[in-house]
């Protein structure tokens, strides 16, 4: 069961500050900033997948962490058509050939999508946007009205397919009240749609979006309504920070976990991946 945050009048606009523990870990290590646990929380996720579909940026790097420290036999799929590349390093676009030379196979992306994607072959996706509101359906296409947009964004890509194809989706993306949206200004990406129903009404296969992973902890359909609930904070961190950072009233699970601190040797690994 979850409950609604109570009433405050503390709303800002863009991020919510993270404060409470920081500094130096014992042993002298440097804390896990916001942005290394977000990551190290999504690369436990994936411990327990057997494939991963993702683009670049923080979903790949927690992919390529995930296989470091906790599923050596993750299969890493990329949107330009490899599977099973295995980078040293966090490859700098879909198109690097850091992806092709050490993949099990490299294939047409008319393949990927028609027959790995949209044939159920891939367990876990990972996807960001721009926007996501309480039902965790993405924008990714513009900022303000569609025929006069503030800022024109990337576009679908292949997010529609790979929320409908995929048998799971997880979301990657920072936590403000301009990415935490009531309203998107354009819907790039079902993933509830209006709630329960919506996606069998719409003929999509998967289970949709599962978690949603921010800098301040991690949220999950509500198995009732679907709605986003926070289910998880990270340590140091309010639950009424994630309200006022949330753009929605937003659902507060009743039995609220605190996520377990990043280890020393997570975040070692980590930090020598993106210094490679």
């Amino acid at each position: 069961m979850a409950r609604r945050a109570p009433p405050d009048d503390h709303r800002g606009d863009g991020m919510t500050a993270v404060t409470g523990r920081a500094g130096r870990s014992r042993g002298g290590h440097r804390a896990a900033t916001p942005e290394e646990l977000q990551t190290v929380v999504a690369a436990r996720r994936l411990g327990r997948a057997r494939s991963c579909f993702i683009g670049v940026g923080r979903p790949s790097t927690a992919a390529i962490l995930a296989r470091m420290l906790h599923n050596p036999e993750l299969v890493i799929v990329y949107e330009s058509g490899t599977i099973g590349a295995r980078p040293y390093r966090v490859p700098l676009s879909i198109g690097d050939d850091a992806l092709a030379v050490s993949a099990d196979a490299v294939v047409s992306v008319p393949e990927m999508f028609a027959y790995w994607v949209q044939g159920e072959r891939i367990e876990l996706a990972f996807l960001g946007a721009a926007q996501i509101d309480r039902y965790a359906n993405l924008n990714s296409t513009v900022i303000g009205d569609y025929d006069a947009p503030r800022t024109r964004l990337p576009g679908a890509g292949g997010a529609p397919e790979i929320s409908a194809g995929c048998h799971e989706v997880a979301i990657i993306v920072p936590h403000g009240r301009r990415t935490f949206v009531e309203q998107l200004d354009f819907r790039t990406t079902v993933g509830h749609g209006d709630g329960p129903g919506s996606r069998k009404r719409l003929g999509l296969r998967g289970a949709g979006p599962t978690a949603v992973y921010t800098e301040l902890g991690v949220l999950e359909p509500d198995p009732e309504h679907l709605e986003l609930t926070l289910t998880q904070v990270h340590p140091g961190v309010d639950p009424e920070q994630v309200r006022a950072a949330t753009g929605w009233d937003l659902l507060v699970a009743e039995h609220l976990r605190e996520t377990v601190p990043a280890t020393a040797e997570e975040l070692s690994a980590l930090r020598e991946l993106v210094a490679r």
